[in-house]
C-alpha cells in the first residue's frame, strides 16, 4: 500500500500543517460566500433595479486585488494571524496589537449577528419563537466552536463537505430557476436612474469581505507558496461566478418584488420545490452561515493565540493543544465572549442589522491596515515573485472609498481604533518574554 504523507508540524508554534489546496478554496469560498448570497440580491434589486447587475460585476472584479493581496502577503511570509502579521512586519507590535484587538472585536459582535441570519430564516420557515431562534444561532456558534477545538483537520474536512454541498444546491437552483426568467423582468434597466448602482455597489461590498480571514491560518497550509495564489484565483472566480448568476436569477424572475425583497432564495427555492421551498431555504441559510462561522472561527482564533504571543493579551492564551495542534484556550475564551454577546443581543433587542453594520465597519478598518501594510511592504506578483505595491494600494483605495458609506458605524469603527491605539501605546512591552515565549513549545 502507498504511503500516505502526513500533515507535517510547523515548528516551535505547534500548529500542524494539514491545509490544502481544496481545502484554502473552501475556506475562502465560505469566508466570502457568506449569509449576502441570501439577502443582497433582493435588497440590491430594489435599490437600483435591474442595473443592480452592473454593481456585481464590478464588485466581483474588485474583489481580485484585495485576494491577490492578502493571498500574496501570506505567501511571502506565512504566520499565523495574517494582517496581525502584516501589520507587525510593515509598522511593528503596537499596530500589530491594535490590529489583534480590532480582529477580537469582530468575532465577539460578528459571529452571533452572523448566527442570527440563520435563525431568522430558520423562523421564516417554521414556526418558533424568537427564543427558539436564539437557541438555534447559538447552536450554530458551539458547533464551529467544537469542530475548531477537535483540530484544524477535522475542521477542513468539515467545511470542505459543507461547501460542496452548498455550491451543489445553489446551482441546481440557479439551473432550475432559469425556467422562469423573463425579458421583461430586465427592463427597464435603469428604472431609477444611474446614483443607485453606486449606493448598491457599497451594500455589495460588504458580500466580498473574507479573504482576509484565510490569511490567518498562513501557518498551517502544507505549501503556502503554491497554494495560495492557486486557491485565491479558483475562490475568486468561484464566488464572483456564484454572486453574479444568483442576482441574474433574483432579476430574471421578479423575485426581488417578493415582500421586501430579503429573502430572494426562499422565493426562488419556492419557484422549484413548490411548498418546501421555504424549508430548503431555511436549511441552506443555515448550512450557509454555519460554514462563515466555522471558517472565521479558525481564522480568529489564531489572530487571539498570535496577539497573545507578543503580549497583547494574557499568554495564557498563547497555547497550542499537543494533540489537536489547536489553540484551545484561545477558542475557549471566544467561545464565551461570543456567548455573552449573544445573551446580550437577545436581552436588549439589539437591532440585527446594527450589529451588522458595526462590524462591517471594523472589518473595512481591518482591510486598510492590510492593505496599508501591503503597499510598505510589496506583495510578490506572478512566477517572479517581484514585489509589487499597485495591487494593495488598488485596495487601500476602494477600502476609503467605501468606508465613508457605512455612515455612523463608520465613526463607531474609527473610535475602537482610536482607543486600541491608546491602550497600544501605554501597554508596557516586554520584549525578552515575548520572545521567550514564541521560542517555547
Amino acid at each position: 500500500m502507498a504511503n500516505v504523507p502526513l500533515p507535517r508540524q510547523s515548528g516551535a508554534s505547534g500548529f500542524l500543517r494539514a491545509i490544502r489546496r481544496r481545502h484554502a478554496v473552501a475556506l475562502y469560498v465560505s469566508s466570502v460566500l457568506g449569509s449576502g448570497i441570501l439577502v443582497l440580491p433582493g435588497l440590491v434589486a430594489r435599490i437600483a433595479g435591474p442595473a443592480s447587475l452592473l454593481a456585481w460585476g464590478l464588485l466581483a472584479l474588485a474583489s481580485v486585488p484585495f485576494a491577490l493581496t492578502f493571498a500574496g502577503l501570506s505567501a511571502r511570509r506565512p504566520e499565523a494571524g495574517g494582517i496581525y502579521g502584516f501589520a507587525k512586519e510593515a509598522f511593528g507590535l503596537r499596530a500589530a496589537l491594535v490590529t489583534g484587538w480590532l480582529f477580537a472585536l469582530l468575532q465577539l459582535v460578528g459571529l452571533p449577528a452572523i448566527a442570527l441570519i440563520a435563525a431568522a430564516y430558520l423562523g421564516f420557515a417554521f414556526p418558533i419563537g424568537r427564543l427558539a431562534s436564539f437557541v438555534l444561532g447559538f447552536g450554530i456558534i458551539a458547533s464551529a466552536f467544537g469542530l475548531n477545538y477537535r483540530g484544524i483537520v477535522v475542521s477542513t474536512r468539515v467545511q470542505l463537505g459543507t461547501i460542496i454541498a452548498i455550491v451543489g444546491l445553489l446551482l441546481v437552483t440557479i439551473v432550475a430557476a432559469g425556467s422562469r426568467l423573463s425579458v421583461t423582468n430586465f427592463t427597464p434597466f435603469f428604472p431609477y436612474g444611474v446614483l443607485p448602482v453606486g449606493v448598491a455597489g457599497a451594500l455589495i461590498f460588504w458580500s466580498f469581505l473574507g479573504y482576509e480571514n484565510v490569511s490567518n491560518v498562513a501557518e498551517e497550509f502544507e505549501d503556502p507558496a503554491q497554494d495560495f495564489p492557486a486557491s485565491v484565483y479558483a475562490s475568486v472566480a468561484l464566488v464572483g461566478l456564484l454572486y453574479v448568476l444568483v442576482a441574474f436569477v433574483t432579476v430574471g424572475t421578479g423575485a426581488y418584488r417578493v415582500g421586501n425583497g430579503v429573502a430572494p432564495a426562499a422565493t426562488i427555492l419556492g419557484y422549484v420545490f413548490g411548498p418546501y421551498g421555504a424549508a430548503v431555504a431555511a436549511l441552506l441559510a443555515a448550512a450557509i452561515v454555519f460554514a462563515v462561522v466555522n471558517a472565521y472561527t479558525t481564522g480568529l482564533a489564531r489572530v487571539t493565540f498570535a496577539t497573545a504571543r507578543d503580549g497583547g493579551l494574557p499568554r495564557y492564551l498563547a497555547r497550542v493543544d499537543p494533540v489537536t495542534h489547536s489553540p484551545n484556550r484561545a477558542l475557549v475564551v471566544l467561545f464565551c465572549g461570543a456567548s455573552a454577546v449573544m445573551s446580550l443581543y437577545y436581552l436588549t433587542g439589539v437591532d440585527l442589522e446594527t450589529a451588522l453594520l458595526v462590524a462591517s465597519g471594523v472589518a473595512i478598518v481591518l482591510y486598510m491596515i492590510g492593505s496599508a501594510a501591503g503597499v510598505r511592504l510589496g506583495v510578490p506578483v506572478g512566477r517572479s515573485g517581484v514585489a509589487s505595491r499597485r495591487l494593495p494600494a488598488v485596495s487601500l483605495a476602494i477600502s476609503l472609498v467605501v468606508f465613508p458609506f457605512l455612515g455612523w458605524p463608520a465613526v463607531v469603527a474609527l473610535a475602537a481604533t482610536a482607543t486600541a491605539g491608546v491602550f497600544a501605546c501605554i501597554l508596557p512591552r516586554d520584549e525578552d518574554g515575548i520572545r521567550r515565549a514564541r521560542q517555547s513549545p
